[in-house]
């Protein structure tokens, strides 16, 4: 091992490449979240891609503070992230280097804590935990945290093929002569998705990868934004285009790798697949009944072509949901069935009724797609089944009454035997009290559903957003985690004014783009007196047609 790669106090061996493009608003918080990273940082290469903004004048400000910032400002825009990125790497006289998007940050002692499992295992790439943070909100999750249980070595990547889920190249750091060795670089120009690329060229090369349960990267997750991020604009059927090229080029990639075990390429492909039709296909699934029909149909065209290269084996690979509208998808030339799909795709999954058989007994999708079978759900575990379960909200003052309906699956739950079921109201994107009851199951009633009532103090709550979160119990002791799904009802999308001891509070309970129930709450005047303006307004604007 390099001496130099001791672990005493770090040397100035990391460059980190900063990249931006009219993004004045951030880009100093990105630059000196790197310097703060100490003296392991030795250099901090700031990409602008022609700017118009005054992010240039920024980043010459900031390399007068501290000579470690080195500007460089292409004369034109390259119209994507790969290429600001491969001017970083060409420009490193750095050991190692990693990358930092102009909206984010890197959180304190990132570096040093990558720096160190690299030289503890003379690794050629170590990967830390991503943290998604909610702005304006601040609250965050983690992105791919299985990967992040412990901290370990992987020796090759086709011995833990879950690497390939984490397709970010910014929560890492890489050993410059491993990508210079191996001339990896990012796709050139405007391409769309260009670290899912990447990062399937670097796991193709073969590296040793430590894995670090540290947090080292902040991805800033800016809903508001006037101007979306590549991630979260995906409205145009462009944006699905681009992923399904991205991802074609990375399975390719990956088919390509070698090693001693011989079958590399075939294990890490294979895992890629799956992970599309469990990470991608379900999120724009989740949101096909926002779309137009003709986004619909684009996307319906493009994704049945791209799964028919698809083999059974990596239909196999996925986990149930993906697979299911998958198979879906395949089965049918057009679309169809969106709401069931938009259901199945959500996290947790649901499968609500009709429940069709074959006529041997197989559980199927439904009549006119037999093809598509569900025999699986005989063998689940009762934690896994995708439960339905309908829900209802009716704000009231002294206590909002909560109706829920769980539905038969194919005598599942029959078998298991519902017996309670835990409510949570919890508050989507602030801190505040949760509200928590348990409330038991009557017996099935006529049609084979399993029936309770709630009631729940709205009262107790502040403003915001509260999601309804569910944890059913069974006899014979298991329990599943779920959403409801909200029905319509007279309580649905009406507001509510209910008077509490802290005053006014507007309730309003609504579904959400998964179609899962979730309750809006406005205390104080101003916000009623808003929606019977409102309600005035309409009124008026009826009666005079």
């Amino acid at each position: 091992m390099d001496p130099s790669l001791s672990l005493s106090p770090p040397s100035p061996q990391v460059c980190v490449v900063v990249i931006g493009y009219n993004d004045a608003a951030h880009v100093t918080d990105a630059v000196r979240s790197a310097l703060a990273q100490g003296p392991a940082v030795r250099e901090v290469i700031a990409v602008d891609d022609c700017s118009t903004d005054g992010s240039g004048e920024l980043l010459a400000a900031l390399a007068g503070e501290d000579p470690r910032v080195k500007p460089i400002l292409r004369a034109a825009n390259s119209g994507g992230c790969g290429t600001p990125r491969n001017d970083g790497i060409e420009a490193t006289t750095s050991a190692y280097v990693m990358f930092l998007d102009s909206d984010d940050v890197l959180p304190p002692g990132a570096v040093g804590a990558l720096l160190k499992a690299a030289a503890r295992h003379d690794a050629e790439v170590v990967s830390g935990l991503c943290v998604r943070r909610e702005l304006p909100s601040g609250r965050e999750s983690p992105w791919q945290p299985l990967l992040y249980t412990k901290p370990r070595l992987i020796a090759r990547p086709e011995l833990r093929t879950r690497l390939v889920h984490d397709t970010l190249c910014v929560n890492k750091l890489y050993r410059t002569d491993f990508l210079r060795k191996h001339t990896l670089r990012f796709p050139e120009g405007h391409f769309t998705y260009e670290d899912f690329v990447f990062t399937a060229r670097v796991l193709a090369a073969g590296p040793r990868i430590a894995l670090i349960t540290d947090p080292v990267y902040v991805w800033n997750v800016r809903r508001t934004a006037a101007k979306l991020s590549i991630s979260l604009d995906r409205s145009s059927i462009a944006n699905w285009q681009a992923r399904l090229e991205a991802h074609r080029q990375s399975v390719e990639i990956l088919r390509e790798a070698r090693s001693a075990s011989g079958d590399a390429g075939k294990r890490l492909a294979r895992a890629a697949r799956a992970k599309f039709i469990d990470h991608s296909l379900r999120m724009y699934a989740r949101e096909l009944t926002t779309r137009s029909p003709e986004y619909r149909r684009e996307w319906w065209t493009a994704t049945r072509a791209y799964l028919t290269a698809f083999d059974t084996a990596d239909l196999d690979a996925a986990p149930a949901p993906g697979r299911i509208i998958a198979r879906v998808i395949l089965a049918s030339p057009e679309p169809r069935d969106l709401t069931r799909i938009q259901e199945v795709a959500a996290r947790p999954a649901r499968l609500a009724p009709p429940y069709a058989h074959s006529p041997d007994g197989t559980p199927i999708w439904s009549d006119d797609l037999p093809q598509v079978t569900l025999e699986h759900l005989l063998l689940r575990p009762i934690r896994l089944l995708p439960l339905a379960v309908d829900a209802e909200l009716r704000p009231r003052a002294g206590g909002s009454r909560l109706t829920l309906r769980l539905h038969e699956l194919y005598g599942r739950v029959a078998e298991a035997g519902p017996t309670t079921v835990d409510v949570e109201l919890a508050p989507r994107n602030a801190d505040g009290p949760t509200l928590r009851r348990t409330a038991a199951f009557g017996p099935p009633d006529a049609e084979g559903c399993w029936l309770t009532e709630v009631v729940l103090d709205l009262g107790s709550l502040g403003g915001g957003v509260w999601d309804l979160r569910l944890r059913l119990h069974f006899g014979d002791g298991t329990t599943r985690e779920t959403a409801a799904r909200a029905v319509a009802g007279p309580g649905l999308l009406r507001r509510t004014a209910l008077l509490t001891r802290r005053g006014i509070l507007l309730a309003q309970p609504y579904r959400t783009q998964a179609g899962n129930l979730a309750v809006r709450l406005a205390p104080g005047v101003r916000g009623v007196l808003g929606v019977a303006r409102r309600r005035l307004a309409r009124w008026v604007s009826g009666a005079g047609r």
